[in-house]
C-alpha cells in the first residue's frame, strides 16, 4: 500500500479560547494517518495556553510568543511545514469530517492542479448553520475582476507552489489570502469541488471579518494595480459599490449575532 503524503496544517490563533477547543479537535480528528499540525499562539493571555498544552503532544510543533498578527503566524508555521502539501484553518473555524482526505486523494490524482477548494458553511458563535459561503470556480483573470468565491478554510496547496509565490505580504491585515489566491493562479489551475462540505467559517461579533471589514477591498485593489490593473476596472466598480452597501450588510450581520447570542442566553437560562 503506497504510504499518503505529509499535510501540514498550520493555525494561528489569538485569544480565541472559546473556540480554540473545537478548531484543534476537527484537525486531529481528521481520517488521515499523515498529518503534520503546527499550532502558532501570538502570546494569548485567555486560558488559550491551558487548551493548547494538553493536545500538545499530538501537535509537530507550537509555540506561544509575541508576533506581528495573523499574517506573520501563517508565515512562521509554513517556514517550520515539512508536507507535501499545505493549509491553514484559523482558529475560530472547524473542518469536516474526511476534508483532509478528499483534498489530498484529489491533488495526487490531478498533478496539474495546484490549489483544490469545496464548500464551506457559515456557522454562528454558537457553531449554528446560518449560511453557506458563495464558493464557485475561478482562476486568475476572474481573481483580478474580484470574483474570489474561494473559501480559505477549504483551500489546499502544494508546497512547492507555496515556496514559489509565497510568504504571505505582511503588510496586509486582511486580504493576504486573496494575494496568495492571485500568485498561485498565475503558476497554477485552481479547482473547485462543489457538493464537497470541508470546512466552517465561523461568523461571529468579535470575528475579524467583521470588525476588519472595510479593509479588505482596498487590499485587494493593491494586488489589482500591482498587477498592472486600470482604474476602469470591474473590481474597482465592485469596490465603490461595496462602500456603498456596507452598512447594511455589517447593520445585518450585527442583527444576525445579537439574535443568536440572545437564544444561547434564552438556553442557558
Amino acid at each position: 500500500m503506497t504510504q499518503k503524503p505529509l499535510v501540514s496544517v498550520v493555525t494561528p490563533s489569538y485569544n480565541q479560547a472559546k473556540f480554540l477547543r473545537q478548531t484543534i479537535e476537527s484537525v486531529l480528528s481528521q481520517d488521515y494517518p499523515q498529518l503534520e499540525y503546527i499550532i502558532i499562539d501570538g502570546s494569548s493571555t485567555d486560558g488559550s495556553l491551558e487548551i493548547i498544552r494538553e493536545y500538545e503532544d499530538q501537535f509537530a510543533f507550537w509555540e506561544s510568543v509575541p508576533d506581528k498578527g495573523q499574517t506573520d503566524a501563517i508565515n512562521k508555521g509554513f517556514a517550520r511545514a515539512n508536507g507535501k502539501y499545505l493549509a491553514w484553518l484559523n482558529s475560530d473555524d472547524v473542518y469536516q469530517p474526511g476534508a483532509i482526505a478528499e483534498a489530498i486523494d484529489y491533488l495526487e490524482d490531478h498533478l496539474d492542479v495546484g490549489l483544490v477548494y469545496g464548500d464551506c458553511s457559515f456557522i454562528d458563535a454558537n457553531g449554528q448553520k446560518i449560511g453557506d459561503f458563495p464558493a464557485a470556480q475561478t482562476d486568475y483573470d476572474r481573481l483580478r475582476r474580484g470574483y474570489v468565491h474561494i473559501p480559505q478554510q477549504s483551500a489546499f496547496f502544494r508546497a512547492d507552489l507555496w515556496q514559489r509565490v509565497g510568504p504571505l505580504d505582511p503588510t496586509f491585515y486582511f486580504a493576504m489570502d486573496y494575494d496568495l489566491w492571485v500568485r498561485l493562479a498565475k503558476e497554477s489551475r485552481l479547482v473547485y469541488l462543489p457538493g464537497r462540505h470541508w470546512a466552517s467559517f465561523r461568523l461571529h461579533g468579535d470575528a475579524k471579518t467583521i470588525a476588519a471589514d472595510a479593509r479588505c477591498w482596498p487590499e485587494m485593489l493593491r494586488v489589482h494595480y500591482r498587477e498592472g490593473g486600470h482604474w476602469l476596472s470591474p473590481i474597482v466598480f465592485k469596490y465603490g459599490l461595496r462602500r456603498l452597501v456596507a452598512p447594511l450588510i455589517n447593520w445585518r450581520r450585527q442583527k444576525m449575532f445579537r439574535a443568536s447570542e440572545e437564544l444561547l442566553d434564552e438556553k442557558r437560562s
